[in-house]
């Protein structure tokens, strides 16, 4: 229920963890061929069609922590995903997160979740990770995680 998913102290077990949600959400919305990867390509469909948009993770680690010009298309990417309402999340392993989506070419710093208009999702991940948003125990940013 609605109540149960606000206050999940009553729920019927355990909430999942940020991180481990998020990649459930991931694995599944690559299932269903709802995943874009990559800037470029996410930025061309946040253009496009935003209100298919309901979900962004933007990636980078030490290794890029320096990379001006990807820095400044994060700051575009967030400002995009703010004004449109698309929950951002960051998380600090590119590898892992690559890994994840199935991404070969490595460019998986920012990867979206979309939605198909009329199409209903057998993913009940996102609205999990949506709830963290909900009950302000929002991660901002996810960590590595040593569970695979």
């Amino acid at each position: 229920t609605l109540f149960e998913t606000l206050n999940p102290s009553t729920s019927r077990g355990p909430m999942k963890s940020p991180g481990k949600s998020l990649k459930e959400a991931l694995v599944c919305a690559q299932s269903e061929h709802r995943l874009t990867v990559g800037v470029y390509e996410s930025a061309k469909i946040m253009t496009e069609d935003p209100d298919n948009v309901s979900f962004c993770v933007l990636a980078t680690d030490e290794q890029f922590e320096w990379d001006v010009a990807l820095q400044i298309h994060f700051t575009l990417i967030q400002s995009f995903c703010f004004d449109n309402d698309i929950s951002i999340v960051r998380v600090s392993d590119t590898q892992r997160l690559a890994a994840i989506v199935g991404d070969e070419q490595e460019d998986a710093h920012c990867v979206l979740i979309t939605v198909r208009a009329g199409h209903t999702s057998s993913c009940g991940f996102l609205l999990t990770l949506l709830g963290y948003r909900r009950m302000d125990k929002w991660m901002k940013k996810v960590r590595k995680s040593t569970q695979k």
